[in-house]
């Protein structure tokens, strides 16, 4: 399976892992629609006090898996269209779950699993862990969320950093400018990991609940925000700029954008 679902039913803790470790869990089609589809039956689960997701093997998640935009741009859209159709409904979840959603990160963490960590209640990473938004490789502005969370996350200036200079943070740096909320050594992350998570599903869960619909009462809705990055999304795949990051990345290349 591309990515799964579980249960701790003493603790009460659902844990969503990806699973595409072969290709640094990048998300295709079918991971974003197994996905998905591992967070379904957590939606229906009233009685949960908190969520993980993580992911298998050496990394959270190296974004989206470019190679599938090359192909024939002409049809790109399409794809991503296929992707947020099944990634925004995961987004929205976390964002509105009425318990906390914790993110448990290591190795890289790009692209749409930045902003997939950024929606996030909470995020604990591992100590070698480097973060990147990655959009802008590919010419192309964030989605899954990412534009409306990571501002919120580490403020406008620190999230334009990220956009426009391209910027690589590492833990330490993750942790000085607020995006994570916890350095968890190599040697123990799993165990570490599973400590903190647990400490917090014997919290006070319904005022978690009400807390989080506090802060979340935002007048720019993140429903609105993921239909403004999808239109935009689709629009870059329309740009000169896409193409040349796209077959830049493909080609390990240094791309150059024409700007348009």
């Amino acid at each position: 399976m591309l990515a799964f679902s579980a249960v701790d039913e003493e603790k009460k803790i659902g844990t969503v892992t990806i699973n595409r470790p072969e290709a640094l869990n990048a998300l295709n089609l079918a991971t974003a629609q197994a996905l998905q589809n591992a967070f379904a039956p957590l939606q229906k689960r009233l009685d949960l006090r908190c969520v993980v997701i993580k992911g298998n093997g050496p990394a959270f998640m190296a974004g989206g898996d470019v190679g599938a935009f090359a192909h024939d741009f002409s049809t790109t859209d399409q794809l991503i269209n296929g992707l947020l159709d099944a990634l925004c409904p995961v987004v929205e979840f976390i964002y509105s779950a009425p318990f906390p959603v914790v993110a448990c990160v290591h190795g890289a963490v790009a692209g749409a699993g930045l902003s997939l960590m950024a929606a996030c209640d909470l995020a604990f990473a591992c100590e070698n862990t480097k973060f990147l938004l990655a959009y802008d490789k590919v010419g192309a502005p964030p989605d899954c969320g990412g534009s409306f969370f990571l501002p919120q996350v580490v403020g406008r200036r620190r999230a334009a950093s990220l956009m426009y200079m391209s910027e690589a943070w590492s833990s330490p740096r993750a942790l000085e400018n607020g995006l994570i909320n916890k350095i968890v050594s190599e040697s123990d992350f799993e165990k570490q990991c599973h400590q903190l998570v647990a400490k917090i599903a014997e919290g006070p869960t319904s005022a978690y609940a009400a807390y989080k619909k506090l802060v979340n009462n935002e007048p720019n809705t993140l429903k609105e925000r993921l239909k403004q990055e999808r239109l935009a999304f689709c629009a870059a795949t329309k740009t000169q700029d896409f193409q040349a990051g796209v077959s830049a990345f493909i080609d390990k290349t240094q791309p150059n954008y024409p700007g348009k």
